[in-house]
């Protein structure tokens, strides 16, 4: 059966969160040599629970169950915690734009564990456009070596992109009867307790930082973090997982450009081709099969 197409108010919110996670890539890289990558997640996390904890005040409770628990447990420890030291790290080896493009073998990953584990299957136009994409991410693969890649920060990356999509499937279940807002601010606050080994460093790096680090660490809790996260949790409760998975790899492109204009970083033109072809496989997985015309009736004839 074709997917319905995304409402208005769903693809709004994933207009969202992909241009606020677009900037993550480049303020992580803007901080990155004044804050250490466990200090600026348990920064940003710390951020973003505050701004989460105030959003959802007067909202009421909704208890999780236990299996609730444990899947918010998942999303927090993988997708907030691991994710965010792994990016961090990633992107002190890597530039922007090419840590960008590899992370974002999550969304291939989110499309197989949703097929697997949600029951969600395998539409023909999403095989076709995770294909496509991989193609991309191969291209940018090879663009990496060619230009001296730093191993550590691709391992980084695949180390992040597990993490994402292993925390988007657990998300998932527990947004049909949990409100978005609540369950992002659980998984946020679990990713925070997670991170407080890194309380000293925090202090430290914060001590010494100039003020445009600790605004840009403010920034990634409050934008891509609470606001961005909240969005995605909005439009997984009304979409498949993996055709939304999809949709990040308009992320690449945008980190590109940004990095390019703000950051004077440009991948290889090899990379700039992979995340082109990336683009392409979203266009295709986005495609509906016809639906097949009703029987005329014999008395309509």
């Amino acid at each position: 059966m074709p997917a319905r197409p995304m409402s208005p108010p769903v693809l709004a919110a994933v207009v969202v969160t992909v241009l606020a996670w677009a900037s993550a890539f480049i303020a992580i890289r803007a901080v990155g040599a004044d804050l250490s990558p466990g200090a600026l997640a348990l920064g940003r996390l710390l951020v973003g629970t505050a701004v989460l904890v105030v959003l959802s005040l007067g909202r009421g409770w909704v208890a999780p169950a236990r299996r609730e628990w444990r899947l918010l447990a998942v999303c927090g420890i993988g997708w907030f915690a691991v994710y965010n030291v792994a990016l961090n790290a990633a992107e002190q080896h890597l530039d922007a734009g090419t840590t960008a493009m590899l992370v974002n073998i999550g969304p291939i990953l989110i499309a197989v564990l949703a097929g697997v584990w949600l029951g969600e299957g395998f539409p023909r136009w999403l095989v076709a456009g995770l294909a496509v994409a991989f193609a991309g991410v191969l291209f940018i693969g090879l663009a990496g070596r060619g230009s001296g890649g730093d191993l550590v920060g691709v391992l980084l990356c695949l180390v992040a992109a597990v993490t994402y999509a292993v925390g988007v499937v657990a998300q998932k279940p527990v947004l049909r009867r949990l409100p978005p807002l609540q369950v992002t601010a659980i998984a946020c606050a679990i990713g925070t307790v997670c991170c407080l080994p890194w309380v000293g460093a925090l202090a430290s790096d914060l001590a010494a930082a100039p003020v445009s680090s600790v605004l840009g660490m403010v920034y990634l809790g409050v934008v891509p973090t609470a606001l961005a996260f909240s969005t995605w949790a909005y439009a997984l409760a009304r979409t498949e997982a993996g055709r939304l998975g999809v949709t990040t790899y308009l992320v690449p492109p945008l980190v590109v450009l940004l990095s390019w204009l703000l950051l004077d970083e440009v991948p290889p033109a090899l990379a700039v081709a992979g995340g082109v072809v990336c683009l392409v496989g979203v266009a295709v997985s986005r495609r509906r099969s016809p639906a097949r015309p009703a029987p005329v009736a014999a008395a309509q004839r």
